[in-house]
């Protein structure tokens, strides 16, 4: 349970699309993305976020989203140079470890700021002094939150964006786990800010198939923002990029285009979000997983409990203070560990069994 790698089939047809165009795999890819699969993705924005984006202008399909994660940052990131000013970049703590290394390779300097569950394990961005904030490049977020599974309300999307336009800093909002819900579909930045009139150049998505559909290996995602923006990821990426083969785009476009095999694998996390709610609901601090596919255990010292779990219960499960950093002499993650809800339901069942009993017994 220490790996996020989903477990869940993928649809069958998929390997099929693959095969018939599997004579492509002679050809250069295009680096921004064949035009079919850059339809079905702003198709499937349109459909799931009431957003319409030219697919030629305002998206690129990425290599998975890391790969985007990491070049938008590069590519869009102001470097202040000579400015003893360094340029920031902000960063949810726990977190991703490629904003980080997004933000070194920049030369910028990394801020982390607590996602707590006093602040609704959601970072505060709006807490920070304004000279912190007036030398913000990027601020990253992640929602729903890898580890937290929480999903950012409205509002605080709305906040966010314009904060950003008030000190003229860009929103990347990391959206891999959007389609992992207990409950209502999350809300999005594109979303939130066609609704709120901002900037199209103000906020940067990224999302892909991996979770959505149990496709990590198709490495297929994409990155979306405004034309001026895309232009400048896609003039990087046309010097380091690797797009996909050609049949696995034509696979992906055919699969962004599927929701059916999306609602099944949604279901299969809900009753695993029931089946956690039943084992542990009665833990002090236990908060359930409204989203994604994780569970942020508080218990006391993530470290030693991961320690104990593989000891005594044959169980890996990823200490909290590997996915945050220490600051001020706090690391919000050395309380908690995360344990990944990716094994089938009855594996799962008798996992999470033995880490209550292990942990919390």
């Amino acid at each position: 349970m220490s790996i996020g790698e989903p477990q869940h089939g993928f649809p069958e047809w998929v390997v099929k699309v693959i095969a018939e165009h599997s004579g492509e795999f002679g050809r250069y890819p295009p680096n921004d993305g064949a035009p079919e699969l850059l339809e079905a993705i702003a198709d499937w924005i349109f459909r799931r976020y009431g957003v319409r984006l030219p697919a030629d202008r305002r998206i690129i399909a990425l290599n998975g989203t890391r790969e985007g994660l990491f070049n938008a940052c590069l590519a869009l990131c102001p470097v202040r140079s000579g400015d003893r000013r360094r340029t920031a970049v902000l960063i949810p703590n726990p977190f991703y470890q490629v904003y980080a290394a997004a933000a070194l390779a920049c030369d910028a300097e990394p801020v982390y700021v607590p996602a707590t569950a006093g602040t609704g394990f959601m970072p505060d961005y709006a807490g920070l002094a304004p000279e912190t904030l007036d030398r913000v490049g990027v601020a990253y977020l992640c929602s729903p939150a890898n580890p937290q599974g929480t999903v950012a309300p409205r509002d605080y999307l709305a906040d966010l964006i314009a904060l950003a336009e008030r000190h003229g800093f860009l929103v990347f909002s990391d959206e891999c786990y959007s389609e992992l819900y207990a409950g209502e579909p999350p809300v999005g930045a594109l979303q939130v800010a066609a609704e709120t009139g901002a900037s199209p150049e103000r906020v940067v998505v990224f999302n892909s198939l991996s979770k959505r559909s149990n496709l990590a290996g198709l490495r297929s995602g994409f990155v979306a923002g405004g034309p001026e923006g895309i232009a400048r990821v896609r003039q990087l990426r046309a010097y380091g990029g690797a797009p996909p083969p050609l049949p696995l785009q034509r696979a992906a476009a055919r699969v962004w285009r599927d929701e059916a095999h999306v609602d099944e694998n949604r279901n299969l996390y809900r009753a695993k979000y029931r089946l956690a709610d039943e084992l542990f609901g009665e833990v002090p601090d236990y908060a359930s997983c409204g989203a994604g596919f994780f569970l942020w255990l508080r218990v006391g010292d993530g470290e030693a409990a991961a320690l104990k779990l593989w000891r005594e219960a044959g169980l890996r499960v990823l200490p909290g203070a590997y996915l945050g950093r220490e600051v001020d002499g706090f690391n919000p993650g050395s309380e908690y560990i995360r344990a990944a809800m990716v094994a089938p339901i009855d594996e799962l069942g008798r996992g999470l069994g033995r880490l209550r009993d292990c942990v919390y017994s």
